[in-house]
């Protein structure tokens, strides 16, 4: 079923995801990672909180993503940091696959 209440834009084509990685997508002039865990997507600012680095260039560990500059990690699903020095979470979007394109909330209604 279908949230009504979160306005989804189209990100772009479901196969430029990648299963196990992370890609990174702009949607509406914002820059977004999205993440490939276990069969299931999920989406958070693609801009360490720690340092200005981009994640998708950072390594996918299981459920968390290691920034490429100052190694902190975060948590792809909640954007909680789960390792030092980053202390601030990522923002995150709901994120949905739909008739072959991707779909992203940057706002709720």
């Amino acid at each position: 079923m279908t949230d009504t209440s979160l306005a989804w834009t189209d990100a772009g084509a479901a196969e430029s995801l990648a299963p196990e990685d992370v890609v990174a997508l702009e949607v509406e002039g914002r820059e977004i990672a999205v993440f490939g865990v276990d069969g299931q997507f999920y989406a958070t600012d693609n801009i360490c909180t720690h340092g200005h680095a981009r994640l998708c260039d950072g390594f996918l560990l299981g459920e968390e993503v290691e920034c490429p500059l100052h190694q902190g990690r975060f948590d792809v699903r909640t954007g909680r940091p789960t390792c030092d020095p980053v202390t601030e979470p990522l923002r995150t979007y709901p994120i949905r696959i739909e008739g072959g394109r991707v779909f992203v909330a940057l706002s709720g209604g």
